[in-house]
């Protein structure tokens, strides 16, 4: 019997933990923090990765792959990556049954690792721009892990990249975010905000950090992916030099950006139910469910030679035919409901008598509609694309619903304590009032939105300009 949730209104977190195991996406490891993805949680992976790095290639970048090992000192020649990373870092330091000469870190990022290998690669302009990137799984030491989430050990996508000047770099790092919002908007189906990260909220030794931010269906923010913009701080550290069109000695700009295995975590968050996942067509493992119904006394190979012709029928789509006969058809309903699969095709021996089948739409309840057979190729494509489009409308719809604007600070603290999701405000950037924010509201800046150029009177500073800010509660 398919497990009953826990409802979404009554705990989030354990809704969530529930959809994870009772769908079959993850289980706990036995090594505390960490997770093993299961096949249907991994064909989620898969059709992120495929995406994603099929529009890599489009851009010019190419794959390779790095050691997770680092020798310890190099995670201490960058200053702030080091004191950003250390709290998280696994440490080996013994190996073969020895005592290690230089202790080796597990990589929680690969910057350090790959700006070694790129001093030896890069000498000329004529080796620029480097445009790297791998497929890996990191280790970072948290605290308080949760599925998908934060876990000591994921797996990701990591850019790297170097280029003669800072307006490359630039365009490079807003040209990854732009393929990670498109992979959330028209793939994920999820509404995200694009914008710049504060200074205390930034990566460990960017010059700037941009980042593309969600809202989950608790209302607070999960930052579902990050790009970078290192200016020259990992190729002077790295003794990384080319001789430029002049001849000249200089230092390359960098960028590096990342999304991770936390995307699966943001999909079953922005679209799930009480009855478990939704999943937006683009990038469900199975975008269309049959079921026979196959009652006493009817002919079963009847039915069945209906669903594998219509199986034929959706050449091109990927479609899956649960023919179980140890369990009931409502059991297969609740599961594939629960499994989040867009669209269920039922028939049975009256359907087939009238050459139709039920047809269920996953995002919308009692929404069982009957369709001819000959009609059913074109019935289920429009379909699959109206369900995609109107997961994301709604996912934009609950942003923008659940953002409000602050005038003050008081008005800010107030929102920020009694509401839950996003509020915008003009903010001057200052780590000790931002810090103070936090403290009061444990709501921190997400980004100062890049699509808002404003500058007004900020609600922090007396007689200061700010920017358009966004605070959130956020995972």
């Amino acid at each position: 019997m398919v497990k009953k949730l826990t409802p979404m209104s009554q705990d989030f977190n354990q809704w969530y933990t529930d959809i994870i195991q009772e769908a079959q996406l993850a289980d706990y490891s036995p090594v505390k923090g960490t997770m093993v993805i299961r096949p249907y949680g991994y064909a989620l992976w898969e059709n992120i990765q495929s995406y994603l790095d099929k529009r890599f290639k489009e851009t010019g970048h190419e794959n390779a792959y790095f050691p997770l090992f680092i020798p310890k000192s190099f995670i201490q020649k960058e200053a702030e990556h080091v004191e950003g990373f250390s709290p998280e870092l696994a440490t080996v330091t013994h190996a073969g049954g020895k005592e290690l000469e230089e202790p080796l870190i597990v990589r929680p990022t690969s910057e350090t690792i790959i700006n070694h290998m790129f001093a030896k690669w890069i000498k000329s302009h004529r080796d620029l721009p480097m445009l790297i990137n791998q497929w890996a799984n990191v280790v970072r030491w948290e605290m308080r892990t949760r599925l998908f989430l934060r876990t000591s050990e994921f797996l990701w996508q990591e850019g790297h990249t170097a280029h003669q000047t800072k307006e490359e770099a630039t365009e490079e790092a807003l040209r990854m975010l732009d393929i990670y919002e498109e992979f959330t908007q028209n793939v994920a189906a999820v509404k995200v905000i694009k914008g710049t990260k504060s200074e205390i909220e930034k990566f460990a030794g960017a010059k700037v950090t941009y980042s593309i931010e969600a809202m989950m269906l608790d209302k607070k923010a999960l930052q579902a992916g990050t790009s970078h913009e290192l200016g020259q701080n990992f190729s002077k550290a790295f003794e990384i030099q080319y001789s430029d069109e002049n001849n000249q000695l200089a230092h390359p700009y960098q960028t590096s950006w990342g999304v991770s295995t936390r995307l699966i975590g943001m999909i079953i968050m922005a679209h799930g139910d009480d009855k478990g996942l939704k999943l937006p067509p683009e990038i469900a493992p199975t975008q269309v469910v049959i079921i026979p119904i196959i009652p006493k006394n009817s002919n079963p190979s009847e039915i069945l030679d209906a669903v594998n012709n219509i199986k034929a029928l959706l050449e091109g789509l990927r479609v899956k035919i649960d023919d179980r006969s140890e369990v009931s058809p409502g059991f297969k309903f609740n599961e594939w409901e629960l499994k989040g699969v867009p669209v269920r095709i039922e028939i049975g021996p009256k359907d087939l008598d009238k050459n139709s089948v039920i047809v269920a739409r996953r995002d919308k309840a009692d929404s069982k509609v009957e369709t001819h057979i000959d009609e059913l190729n074109l019935t289920i494509n429009n379909l699959l694309k109206e369900i995609q489009e109107n997961m994301f409308n709604e996912s934009s719809n609950f942003l923008n619903n659940n953002t409000s604007h602050a005038e003050d600070m008081d008005q800010l603290i107030k929102k920020l304590n009694e509401s839950e999701g996003f509020v915008s405000c003009y903010w001057s950037e200052n780590k000790d009032d931002e810090l103070k924010i936090k403290e009061l509201t444990k709501a921190t800046i997400r980004c100062y939105p890049l699509d808002n150029n404003d500058a007004k009177q900020s609600i922090n500073k007396e007689n200061e300009q700010g920017k358009f800010a966004i605070f959130s509660k956020s995972y």
